[in-house]
């Protein structure tokens, strides 16, 4: 194992570090404290050849200037929350909103904005690089002060894990994700649509106005929801499902089965073999096909096109605070949030 730094550039006048962290097997993560961000993986394929897996901008700048949310640490509570407002003991919370009314992703300065403090933790086998932040009562318009850990560690297994802990002083709200996105060829100038998913869920959410979550859990059997056996992505993205065509793909919340062993996500790229198992403690996972290009910037020269990367974001149910039976987002003062979720990197036999 190896952890390197390099200067990744500059905000308010801090000089914001890119650390990475290499193992035996040539499988590397890199990230910077600026919004506990992601900015590279890199694999082998199943011919040795390395590549990044990630769909990120290049540099700092952008990131801060556009805010794609690319690797980042999404919080205090990720997806969207209706109207920006819910209510807990008989009180009503207005929070900051920044998408059509709602709050999206923590609203218009969450987590992914925030520099946190890191530490280095360095094993025979694994390497940990420790995100903190305090986020302070009011951020959003969040009650309570909010202690935030985000714990990467990257092992010989080719695994990592993300460790989510937090406590707060007033009752508050807490549901982050990691909204990594991936593509297998290791060319994000090549579509995803011929990658491979498979899913331990046989439910989804449905959207409405404003992708809004509906409330509404539908069975996904027999639909192109239907990912219970390893499916090409294009089959779903480019079907004529309304949820899907109006939308130019996948944007919905799948609830995960909990009760079975085994991986809760297969994703898979047969051209280059390359491999990545999911697992999470977590109720969902949001699975998004990057439907637009991205135009307003460049990566490597090109704008991020349609289709360029999936997330597979763990969290509770979006909007569960305001959907009955979405789960509990809640975090009271005598209580610990944790969590964690790990993805696996390998290649097909």
């Amino acid at each position: 194992m190896k952890l390197t730094t390099k200067a990744f550039g500059f905000y308010l006048n801090q000089e914001i570090t890119e650390y990475t962290i290499t193992n035996t097997n040539g499988v590397s993560l890199s990230a910077i404290p600026y919004g506990a961000i992601v900015t590279k993986i890199v694999t082998p394929d199943k011919n040795g050849n390395i590549a990044d897996i990630t769909l990120n901008v290049e540099s700092l700048e952008d990131m801060i200037a556009y805010r794609p949310f690319y690797g980042a640490t999404i919080g205090r509570v990720a997806g969207r929350i209706t109207d920006g407002q819910y209510e807990i003991d008989g009180t009503q919370v207005q929070l900051d909103v920044n998408e059509k009314g709602n709050q999206l992703h923590g609203g218009p300065a969450g987590l992914d904005t925030k520099v946190f403090e890191v530490e280095t933790i360095e094993a025979s086998d694994s390497i940990s690089l420790v995100f903190s932040y305090k986020s302070l009562a009011g951020e959003e318009g969040f009650p309570g002060n909010l202690d935030v850990t985000v714990e990467y560690t990257l092992n010989d297994n080719n695994e990592w894990t993300i460790a989510y802990t937090a406590n707060t002083d007033k009752t508050t709200l807490f549901n982050p994700t990691n909204h990594i996105y991936f593509n297998l060829n290791g060319d994000i100038h090549q579509p995803i649509l011929n990658h491979e998913l498979q899913l331990k869920s046989s439910k989804h959410g449905t959207l409405g106005d404003r992708n809004l979550p509906t409330g509404q859990l539908e069975e996904s059997k027999g639909t192109p929801f239907d990912f219970s056996e390893l499916k090409v992505l294009e089959e779903a993205v480019l079907s004529n499902e309304p949820q899907i065509e109006s939308l130019s793909g996948l944007d919905h919340p799948f609830v995960l089965d909990q009760t079975v062993e085994g991986p809760q996500a297969i994703l898979t790229e047969s051209q280059s073999g390359r491999k990545v198992e999911m697992y999470t403690e977590e109720q969902s996972v949001v699975i998004f096909t990057h439907n637009a290009e991205m135009d307003a910037y460049t990566i490597k020269g090109r704008p991020a096109p349609q289709y360029a990367g999936i997330t597979l974001e763990t969290q509770a149910l979006p909007d569960a605070i305001n959907q009955e039976g979405f789960g509990n987002i809640v975090l009271r003062p005598e209580e610990t949030y944790q969590s964690k979720t790990t993805y696996r990197f390998s290649t097909m036999k």
